[in-house]
């Protein structure tokens, strides 16, 4: 019998094992966070992102000091009756810092029924806070807005 090295043995019948890569120079990383198998809360932080982006170019200045931020689920005060709606988005001011408008992911998702309706969904959601933040009707903070059957 021959010898072989022990790498390249063939191993409970399944052929003689090599390397796996050819010589030469390793492929590029992707990026962090950027490829084929991202998160769904990745995927959503994008959806708010994209709304955040559209309405900050419509709306540039005056939603300047406008914080964002996505979070998974609301905490629902403990005198909150369980016939109250949860919140989907939430704008808070206070007093001490700037004004933050919070998406909250879950809400979002359980209603959604696949990955459109659910883009839409944060859309409303998102220009509806806005609306309330600008003081102004949603239909005036985005033409494109559309409360469906909520």
């Amino acid at each position: 019998m021959p010898s072989q090295s022990p790498r390249r043995r063939d191993r409970h019948g399944r052929g003689r094992r090599g390397p796996v890569v050819s010589p030469g120079p390793l492929p590029a990383p992707l990026p962090l966070g950027r490829g084929p198998h991202r998160t769904s809360a990745e995927r959503f932080d994008d959806l708010v992102l994209d709304v955040a982006d559209l309405l900050e170019a419509r709306w540039g200045d005056k939603l300047a000091e406008l914080e964002w931020a996505v979070e998974d689920v609301p905490v629902v005060p403990p005198e909150a009756a369980w016939d109250d709606p949860v919140p989907l988005a939430r704008l808070l001011r206070a007093p001490a810092s700037a004004p933050r408008l919070v998406v909250f992911r879950r809400p979002l998702e359980l209603r959604a029924t696949h990955r459109e309706e659910l883009a839409s969904l944060v859309h409303t959601a998102v220009v509806e806070e806005v609306a309330r933040y600008l003081e102004l009707p949603p239909e005036d903070v985005d033409p494109d807005y559309d409360p469906g059957d909520d």
